[in-house]
């Protein structure tokens, strides 16, 4: 059995390929069940979050992750997420591979990000604006620069060293990367805002969207997290990743539903028919686009066999 660390599965999960092989998942006869979410208390520090998520290709793959999100791990000096991702063959059961599950749940979210993108962000979109300055940003910063022309990257923070810090790295990358201290001037300027927290109350309003704007909301995965307002809802033609996990679990979803601002027939569509053109994406330059992404178990499983058979391949 492979056991990949965070540095092989990084290395595994080149960003084209990455995305490629979540397009083909989506339109793939994929299994997924809804996953499992609990609550688990940590005494001293914020509850913690417990996911299991399986799906399988019949016949071909199989495969679960366990992932746990401690909100408080900064503390302790270590990445909120953790957990690992079990590979099995789809005939036998055999165990394939274990793979570092951080590095692949950061890596498969930017690249459904980026997916979404390539349908719901103008093409020439230049400008984009990361909310957050965790593990996702930078990953979400090169995915969606695999898809559009970005030229500026702006970084915003409730920690503004924090802010500075991840700007330092975009820039190591290459990337033309400026800290921002204000949040609704950034917005106002931005092409793309990528917002990757954990805010129980929403820092993007939707009066700042200018007309064009994507906005891609990837950090909120509870019903009590928000990330934009409703006047965000309400100005923007809304995608999700699958419509299951997103009017089940984001609050960004689940709230509007609930107050009114939002209903279930004006989500425009999920992932797999923005893949299949069931539903149509941007049309119009004008347009402002909201993309919410919880996770769904069929991107890990895209992820792990792309890096097992990167991996077995080389």
């Amino acid at each position: 059995m492979l056991v990949l660390n965070e540095h092989e599965t990084e290395r595994a999960l080149e960003w084209l390929a990455l995305i490629d092989a979540l397009k083909a998942m989506f339109s793939a006869p994929c299994e997924m069940p809804v996953r499992h979410h609990h609550n688990m208390k940590v005494p001293g520090r914020a509850d913690a979050t417990l996911l299991l998520m399986p799906a399988w290709l019949p016949g071909q793959y199989c495969g679960v992750k366990l992932v746990s999100v401690y909100p408080d791990n900064h503390l302790s000096g270590l990445p909120a997420v953790q957990g690992g991702y079990l590979l099995t063959s789809g005939k036998t059961g055999e165990m394939l591979a274990l793979v570092d599950g951080g590095v692949l749940t950061a890596r498969r979210t930017a690249a459904a990000s980026a997916l979404a993108s390539s349908y719901l962000s103008r093409d020439d979109a230049s400008h984009m604006l990361m909310v957050g300055t965790g593990r996702l940003s930078l990953h979400l910063i090169e995915a969606h620069s695999t898809v559009r022309p970005l030229k500026q990257i702006s970084i915003w923070g409730r920690n503004a060293a924090n802010a500075e810090a991840t700007a330092t790295d975009a820039r190591s990358k290459g990337f033309n990367a400026q800290a921002v201290t204000s949040l609704e001037e950034a917005a106002r300027q931005a092409d793309i805002i990528s917002c990757a927290t954990l805010a129980t109350d929403p820092l993007i309003s939707g009066e700042w969207l200018k007309p064009g704007a994507h906005l891609d909301l990837v950090g909120g995965f509870k019903p009590s997290m928000r990330e934009a307002d409703d006047a965000a809802i309400r100005r923007a033609k809304v995608y999700v990743d699958t419509r299951a996990g997103a009017m089940a679990e984001a609050g960004d979803i689940v709230q509007p539903l609930a107050n009114g601002s939002l209903s279930a027939e004006k989500i425009c569509g999920e992932l797999s028919e923005l893949v299949h053109g069931a539903a149509k994406g941007r049309n119009s330059a004008d347009e402002i686009t909201l993309f919410k992404s919880v996770g769904a178990a069929l991107e890990d499983l895209a992820g792990a066999i792309l890096a097992y058979e990167t991996v077995r391949n080389t």
